[in-house]
């Protein structure tokens, strides 16, 4: 299907690699198609590794502005598309691996001349390591973790930018954390705010996943995305 995400003129994307230390990231940069300076935004994927749908995230961001980088955090590993149960390796592999090549990620933006900003976005797994990078980087300025698992709760004072959380109605599992996120949050003085989506299962952003998707909820949710990364992001 024709990618719902695009706010504006075609992006230009392409697959770079960035400098993780010991390892090289494979990852799908996307950047707006007028070209300049603008902020950047880190797509953190699921638990199913950097499928397409996280291109079409990181282009319909590139539309509306913002230079998108998705790394495959599976990199080290042969990459997405060389592992056949990605939910269980991603399972084994510690997350402070994840947060420290995320960290890489930040780096590279943060060389980059026409980069002014950084936020960062995450779906399911993704929203768990986005939670994680903002209680970790002072570097980003805004956060928008969607249906992720909170982090350590005692790390929530070290978050510096804005969060904005996404949650669906109907995701029992991640929506059981929610009072305990929020408390800390509010405890910590974050600037932050949230929304439980009505009607909406986990993963209910995915435009690929017929048995997930909620338009209703998926573009109420993008449209807030955006509002968050254009007030904090500026």
């Amino acid at each position: 299907m024709a990618n719902p995400l695009i706010g504006g003129p075609e992006p230009a994307g392409s697959d770079i690699s960035i400098d993780a230390g010991d390892a090289q990231l494979a990852a799908y940069e996307s950047k707006p198609a007028a070209g300049g300076s603008a902020a950047a935004v880190i797509v953190i994927h699921e638990n199913r590794g950097l499928v397409p749908y996280l291109r079409d995230v990181a282009d319909g961001l590139a539309s509306n502005g913002y230079i998108a980088v998705a790394p495959d955090l599976l990199s080290r590993d042969g990459g997405t598309a060389s592992i056949e149960d990605i939910p269980a390796k991603l399972g084994e592999i510690p997350r402070e691996r994840h947060v420290s090549d995320v960290q890489a990620v930040i780096a590279y933006l943060k060389a980059q001349p026409d980069v002014t900003s950084i936020g960062i976005i995450g779906f399911c797994f993704g929203g768990g390591i986005t939670w994680r990078v903002a209680t970790e980087s002072a570097d980003i300025a805004a956060a928008v973790p969607f249906y992720g698992a909170n982090p350590p709760l005692e790390q929530v004072p070290n978050i510096a930018g804005a969060v904005y959380a996404v949650y669906g109605e109907l995701d029992e599992r991640i929506n059981a954390g929610i009072d305990d996120i929020t408390k800390a949050l509010n405890d910590a003085g974050t600037t932050c705010d949230m929304k439980v989506y009505a009607n909406a299962p986990h993963a209910f952003h995915n435009h690929t996943n017929a048995e997930r998707y909620n338009q209703e909820a998926a573009e109420a949710a993008w449209a807030d995305a955006l509002a968050w990364f254009g007030k904090h992001l500026s």
